[in-house]
């Protein structure tokens, strides 16, 4: 039993290792605010596509998807059930094209400080991290 186990988990290791986050980043926000938007990269080291399914985070009542969708000079956000990571590709959630959604947070985020997330993919599994929180006119161009 304890041998099916191991093997079990490091049949998974890879798995998890093929998915890497990058530049995990929010923006400080005002007294009262309900609301924040979180931006990263996603990496999908593996030859076969994965899909991101959900997110949370003890700091919001939900975590959401969303895409922009650009029609002329109206952009509208549309919340997605997930994000499809290409094989061997990325996803760039930033700025007007995609982003997760912190809904009802429990607190404004602070600049400087670290909003803990679980991401769960359809293959890697759950991915923890840290969104570092930027200046509330933050655009996650580094400059």
């Amino acid at each position: 039993m304890r041998y099916a186990l191991f093997l079990l988990a490091l049949l998974a290791t890879p798995a998890l290792a093929q998915i890497e986050i990058e530049n995990a980043w929010t923006r400080a926000t005002p007294p009262g605010a309900e609301t924040a938007a979180g931006y990263m990269a996603i990496r999908n080291r593996s030859s076969a596509p994965d899909h991101l399914m959900s997110a949370a985070s003890p700091l919001a009542a939900r975590v959401e998807m969303h895409v922009h969708l650009h029609d002329g000079a109206v952009v509208r956000m549309r919340q997605v059930k997930g994000y499809d990571i290409p094989a061997n590709g990325s996803l760039e959630l930033k700025p007007g094209v995609a982003h997760l959604m912190f809904v009802d947070i429990k607190r404004p985020f602070k600049e400087g400080e670290k909003i803990p997330v679980t991401l769960r993919f359809e293959h890697a599994g759950e991915k923890k991290l840290v969104f570092n929180v930027g200046r509330i006119d933050a655009t996650g161009v580094k400059q």
